[in-house]
């Protein structure tokens, strides 16, 4: 029986007008949503507050076990989900699976949160026990972006609600169904009471909402800087916490000594990897002198060498871009960077919303396609004459988010990765990686720090309280 009914999808009557889900591949209509506005926000973030006691209540093994149910569901519902994933956000099917084992594994490891001590004892001055534990925020907000919807969605949602918090889900509406309301149907079918999630796609009023509700005192939010820095604005304004993953323009850096043979396809899939379409996207490809003339025309090579088109109706290794404002976005910046020189050693083509796998050389820090974050298939090259060169453009720009580097020297990559500020690191690897156990985030433009798995989580979704306990009533002055 499929997890996913049109009819049922949305139980709740929302305000905001119709929208049509549809398919970037092919522009043909996959389904047909109905969008939140503010008062929508609104009533459920107050839903939402008056149901979260009772969870926050609720023994830590009920906690956990709806997590694993969910975990599971994602593996027993895989077919159909990996369908959504791939023609609603243009995945190719292996980037689906990838989503789908990710979103699993985050309900795993979520209730495994559920049961971590929560508190410390702690000496006291006077004649008591102190000690503090940690207890849910109440709401907390989440919004997602479309690139890699599930994930995006899954890992603030699922050790929100293991630690006793409801939670209101803002999925962008292109993704709608697999970065929405396919967490709605797994967690009802996994038995979470009614009136812990909520999930209302939207667009900026919908998001702006969520961030002023007074009922929402946590936003986990997932998108572009610039977007991300209003959001933090307003969140901060109004004394909330807002967890914020943003954009990056992550370096890959080859030494001297590294394997050419081994890192064209490393560099390839950090740049090409779901069409670019991911905040960890290598967007500077740093190359020492000595190997630069040939890693141009190798990685050229590759990226001419690969198949693009219709992931749900072909085997391809990349997809559609979203839509066409992030095409054309995409095509301006290739288009300005040859114009101030650049050379366009392969792509910078495209027919309707398939680009293809682009490399530039001949870069500077005045190329737009190198000193911006493209979020598409661009690969720009350039070349560095010693370490030294490579930290510096590495660190330089606004971003802080990954960092790859090859080298066949693991002790020189370490001390490398050292001296240039990133909140993650990748030695003799590409910029693109994540993991539910790992802390993910960035620095700078890419974000306030590393707020999921583990202790991160706990960090993000719970409140510290102090208490205090006396066998008497406390003597004072006066």
């Amino acid at each position: 029986m499929p997890l996913l009914d049109p009819k049922t999808w949305q139980s709740r009557t929302l305000a905001g007008g119709e929208y049509a889900v549809t398919e970037p591949a092919t522009g043909e209509t996959l389904a047909t949503v109905t969008l939140a506005a503010a008062e929508d926000i609104a009533t459920a973030a107050r839903d939402a507050r008056a149901a979260q006691a009772e969870w926050a209540k609720a023994p830590h093994f009920v906690r956990a076990a709806v997590l694993r149910r969910a975990g599971d569901l994602f593996a027993a519902h895989a077919g159909e989900l990996r369908e959504w994933i791939v023609r609603e956000s243009g995945s190719i099917p292996g980037k689906a699976d990838f989503e789908l084992h990710v979103a699993a594994q985050e309900c795993y490891e979520a209730a495994a949160l559920a049961s971590r001590p929560s508190g410390q004892i702690l000496p006291s001055e006077a004649p008591r026990l102190s000690y503090t534990r940690r207890v849910p925020v109440g709401v907390v907000g989440v919004i997602s972006p479309f690139n890699a919807p599930l994930i995006l969605s899954i890992r603030s949602v699922a050790p929100a609600l293991a630690l006793g918090n409801a939670v209101v889900l803002k999925p962008d509406p292109r993704t709608a169904v697999c970065g929405g309301l396919a967490l709605a149907a797994v967690f009802a079918e996994a038995g979470l009471p009614e009136g812990l999630l909520h999930v209302l796609p939207g667009g900026p009023e919908a998001g702006q909402a969520l961030v002023a509700d007074p009922n929402v005192p946590v936003i986990s939010f997932t998108g572009s800087t610039a977007a991300g820095r209003a959001v933090g604005e307003a969140a901060g304004r109004l004394l909330k916490r807002a967890h914020l993953e943003l954009g990056g323009n992550s370096a890959l850096i080859v030494l001297e000594d590294a394997d050419i043979d081994a890192v064209i396809s490393t560099a390839a899939w950090g740049s090409f990897f779901h069409q670019g379409q991911i905040c960890m996207t290598t967007g500077r490809h740093l190359v020492h002198a000595s190997l630069y003339e040939e890693y141009v025309e190798r990685l050229a090579a590759k990226a001419d060498s690969l198949a693009v088109g219709d992931p749900h109706r072909a085997q391809v290794h990349l997809g559609p871009i979203i839509d066409s404002a992030q095409l054309a976005k995409i095509q301006g910046l290739v288009e300005s960077s040859t114009a101030r020189g650049a050379k366009l050693a392969a792509g910078g083509t495209h027919e309707r919303l398939f680009y293809r796998p682009t490399v530039l050389a001949g870069v500077d820090d005045a190329t737009p396609a190198y000193a911006e974050e493209v979020f598409g298939p661009v690969a720009p090259v350039r070349s560095f004459a010693d370490a030294d060169e490579a930290a510096a453009l590495a660190a330089a720009g606004p971003y802080g988010l990954s960092l790859g580097i090859v080298t066949r020297d693991t002790a020189r990559g370490l001390d490398l990765a050292e001296r240039i500020p990133t909140g993650i690191a990748h030695v003799n690897d590409q910029t693109v990686n994540d993991e539910a156990v790992a802390p993910f985030g960035g620095i700078a433009a890419s974000g306030t720090g590393a707020r999921f798995g583990g202790e991160a989580n706990l960090e993000a979704f719970t409140d510290v309280r102090w208490t205090t306990v006396r066998g008497d009533v406390a003597p004072y002055p006066f």
